[in-house]
């Protein structure tokens, strides 16, 4: 099973418009984070976890063109404003492109996106098939049997992923136990982590992010959805404990499924 790191970065992405910070003017690629979001491969067949505002630069960056399923972890801005640039994998595919989250998250698709959903038909627009999912489910997506975990962001509650032996987390400030207890013996955990300090009501900071890897102790965890705040890249990858790294934009990593 092959990771792609679409995005890495936070709601406003890395460097963020008219910001003088020195990570913002920084010219390491790996310093240039878009919004989060990966692409999971096994065999034939691509799922997609988020869809933010940078999708179709993702896509075109990283060479991929199919996306058999979309999994949404909540209905922020900055993780499903692109479904529109689905259009031209539904165009290609030519049958709908099944989207799966909490109802909550589905309804704010429809209101937001009514033009896909309404009745009047018309040759622009993609056919997503809306699928409800409930926190603690397992269920199986084109080959891949999934667990959605519950994941505490600020007060609202959103959705984690784990496959396999791989498990996706963006935009947790807690995890209930019921989660931790589903995170054990994971080979990779990704995990969001906003800033180093101070702490954020929404997002982990780095060492509330470590206490968690802690506690889990997977082989190798990689951290997502950093603002500028997190540092550079190459000072940060020296800095965390053995087992950590700093994701970033156009990494691919392999997993046992």
């Amino acid at each position: 099973m092959r990771i792609t790191f679409l995005g890495t970065g936070t709601s406003q992405g890395v460097p963020v418009i008219g910001c003088t910070h020195p990570v913002c003017l920084s010219q390491d690629p790996r310093d240039r984070r878009t919004r989060s979001s990966i692409l999971i491969e096994k065999g034939n067949k691509n799922l997609l976890i988020d869809c933010g505002p940078d999708f179709r630069m993702q896509m075109l960056k990283n060479r991929k063109d199919c996306i058999d399923a979309l999994l949404l972890t909540h209905e922020h801005n900055d993780h499903l404003a692109g479904l529109d640039d689905l259009r031209p994998i539904y165009f290609k595919a030519k049958k709908p492109i099944p989207v799966y989250a909490l109802e909550r998250v589905l309804e704010e698709v429809k209101y937001r996106f009514s033009y896909i959903f309404s009745e009047k038909k018309f040759a622009g627009k993609p056919e997503l098939s809306l699928l409800s999912i409930k926190s603690q489910e397992i269920f199986d997506v084109e080959g891949f049997r999934i667990l959605s975990l519950e994941v505490q962001h600020n007060d609202l509650f959103i959705l984690g992923y784990r496959i396999g032996r791989f498990a996706y987390i963006t935009d947790a400030s807690f995890l209930p136990e019921t989660t931790i207890e589903s995170l054990k013996n994971i080979e990779f955990l990704v995990l969001n982590t906003l800033r180093i300090k101070p702490e954020h009501p929404s997002h982990f900071s780095l060492p509330q992010a470590l206490n968690i890897i802690k506690k889990l102790s997977p082989e190798k965890t990689y951290l997502t959805h950093m603002s500028y705040e997190i540092g550079f890249h190459k000072d940060l990858i020296k800095d965390l404990p053995s087992g950590v790294l700093p994701a970033y934009d156009g990494l691919s990593i392999e997993c046992l499924y």
